[in-house]
C-alpha cells in the first residue's frame, strides 16, 4: 500500500471521528507522542498521533486498528518505516488492562517481531518473500526498538500480566525473541 492509500485511509478516519484529532496525548502509554517528529518518518501519516489515542477508546479502538495496521505494514512480509516508532507506544498500550483492542494489539507486536527477524541471506526462499535486509532497514530499527523496550516487553509477558488466552505459547516465545536474539534457533 503507497503513501497516499495510507494518508487517505487515515483522512477518512479522522473525518470518521474527528474527536480523536482534537484530543493531547496525555495518557501514560503516549508520553513522549507529541514530541515524536512524525513529519520525518518516509510515508507516515500526519494522524498517526490520533490514531494511537483513538486505540485507547472503547468506540474509536476498534476502527482505529485496522487503519494503524495498515499504515504499519508495506505488505504482507513487509512493515512500514512507521513501526520502528510506533513500537514502543504498541508496547505500552498493550500494557493497558481495559483497552478494548488489547488482543490485536499483542498480535500486531507478534507481527512486527515475527517481520523484524533478520533474513539468513543463504535462504533463497527467505530472501524471496523478505528480501535482503540491506534493502529493509527498517528491520534492524524494530529490532532496536525492541531492544530500547525490552523492559517493559518482559514485563507484558510476565505470568499473569496478559489474560489467559491472549497469546499463544508460541507467540510469547516469538516476542521474547524480540528482546532476547539469543533464542532464536541456530
Amino acid at each position: 500500500m503507497d503513501a497516499a492509500v495510507k494518508e487517505a485511509a487515515v483522512a477518512r478516519f479522522l473525518h470518521e471521528y474527528p474527536q480523536t484529532e482534537r484530543v493531547v496525548c496525555d495518557h501514560p502509554a503516549l508520553l513522549g507522542c507529541a514530541g515524536v517528529d512524525w513529519s520525518r518518518i518516509p510515508g507516515c501519516p500526519a494522524g498517526i498521533p490520533a490514531l494511537l489515542h483513538g486505540l485507547l477508546d472503547e468506540v474509536v479502538g476498534p476502527a482505529a486498528l485496522p487503519v494503524l495496521e495498515n499504515v504499519l505494514m508495506n505488505s504482507v512480509f513487509h512493515v512500514s518505516a512507521v513501526m520502528p516508532a510506533v513500537l514502543p507506544f504498541l508496547i505500552s498500550l498493550a500494557a493497558v488492562a481495559d483497552i478494548a483492542v488489547r488482543s490485536g494489539l499483542v498480535e500486531l507486536l507478534v507481527v512486527a517481531a515475527e517481520l523484524s527477524l533478520p533474513v539468513d541471506a543463504d535462504d533463497e526462499r527467505q530472501v524471496l518473500l523478505f528480501g535482503k535486509d540491506s534493502d529493509h532497514p527498517e528491520r534492524e530499527w524494530c529490532r532496536a526498538a525492541f531492544a530500547a523496550h525490552a523492559s517493559d516487553l518482559r514485563a507484558l509477558l510476565e505470568e499473569g500480566a496478559l489474560p489467559d488466552g491472549l497469546i499463544s505459547v508460541d507467540d510469547r516465545e516469538c516476542l521474547l525473541r524480540a528482546v532476547e536474539p539469543q533464542r532464536c534457533p541456530s
